[in-house]
C-alpha cells in the first residue's frame, strides 16, 4: 500500500532536494520531478536505500505543457492520488535593468516560474477536488512581496505566484483543499545564483559576507505547513535570514552565525 504521496517539482537540487529528504525521513511516498535524469536516478537510489520509501521519478521539462502531460500520464493510476503538491521548480535568469534585459531570460523565468506551476497544478488539482482532499504548496519568494533593482521580471513572476496562491485558495477551499506558500529570501545550498549568472561561479558568490537561509531551513518550513491539523491552513510563511531585513536590506558585515 502506498503511503501519502508528495509530488515535488524541481527536486534535483536546492529546496526541492532538501524537501524530498525531509518527507522521505517521515515515510512519505515521493514523486520527484526534474530535467536531469542522472540526478533523479541518484536521488532515487539514495532515498530508497536510506529510508526504504516508495518513490517514482519523472524526467521532463516543466516549461512544456505536453511534456508535463506525458509525464503525468506515465504514472500508474494509484500514484496519481497525490496528497501534497509542492510547486518548487523556479529560477532567476539575469540581473539587469529592464531596458537591458534579455528576451531569452524573460521567457525562461515566465515559462518555468508561472506556466510550469500552472501546467502541473492543472493536471493534479482535479483529482484533489474529486477526492475533496489535498494540499498545494507553492514556493514563492520575498520577491513575490516586494521588488528590488534589476529584479524586474523575476519579481513579476514571483508576484504572479503569490497571486496564484491566493486565487487557488479561493477556488479550492470549498472542496476542502489546503493551499499554502513559503516565501524565502536569500537561500544558499541551491543553484539560484549560479542559474541567475549563467553558470559564472565567481558572480554567483553572493553569500560570502552574510548568513542567508539554507535549503534545509525552507524544507523544514514546508514540512511544518504540511504537519498542521486538518482545520488549519497556513497561507504563507515569509522567512529571511537574521542578517536580511528585506530584498534591499542585508547586513553584509560577515557570516556571524
Amino acid at each position: 500500500m502506498i503511503s501519502k504521496i508528495v509530488f515535488i517539482t524541481g527536486a534535483t537540487s536546492g529546496i526541492g532536494k532538501a524537501t524530498a529528504r525531509i518527507f522521505a525521513q517521515n515515510n512519505f511516498s515521493l514523486i520527484l520531478c526534474g530535467r536531469r535524469e542522472d540526478r533523479l536516478s541518484r536521488m532515487e537510489k539514495e532515498l530508497q536505500s536510506d529510508y526504504g520509501i516508495q518513490l517514482k521519478t519523472l524526467c521532463f521539462d516543466i516549461r512544456t505543457a505536453s511534456a508535463c502531460k506525458n509525464a503525468w500520464n506515465s504514472l500508474p493510476d494509484d500514484w496519481k492520488k497525490v496528497d501534497i503538491l509542492i510547486n518548487n521548480a523556479g529560477l532567476a535568469k539575469g540581473l539587469a535593468p529592464l531596458h537591458e534585459g534579455e528576451h531569452e531570460h524573460w521567457e525562461t523565468m515566465i515559462d518555468t516560474n508561472v506556466k510550469g506551476l500552472l501546467y502541473i497544478s492543472r493536471l493534479i488539482s482535479p483529482g484533489m477536488v474529486e477526492r475533496r482532499k489535498g494540499h498545494v504548496i507553492n514556493v514563492c519568494s520575498t520577491a513575490g512581496h516586494e521588488t528590488y533593482p534589476m529584479g524586474n521580471v523575476y519579481c513579476a513572476t514571483k508576484h504572479a505566484v503569490d497571486a496564484l496562491t491566493k486565487s487557488m485558495r479561493l477556488d479550492f477551499y470549498k472542496f476542502g483543499l489546503k493551499v499554502s506558500q513559503v516565501s524565502p529570501a536569500h537561500v544558499e545550498e541551491t543553484e539560484f545564483a549560479l542559474n541567475r549568472f549563467d553558470g559564472d561561479g565567481d558572480k554567483a558568490k553572493i553569500y560570502d559576507d552574510f548568513n542567508p537561509l539554507t535549503s534545509a531551513d525552507v524544507a523544514n518550513a514546508i514540512f511544518f505547513i504540511c504537519n498542521q491539523p486538518p482545520h488549519v491552513n497556513i497561507q504563507d510563511i515569509l522567512m529571511m535570514g537574521t542578517q536580511q531585513a528585506g530584498s534591499n536590506f542585508i547586513d553584509r558585515s560577515g557570516r556571524i552565525y
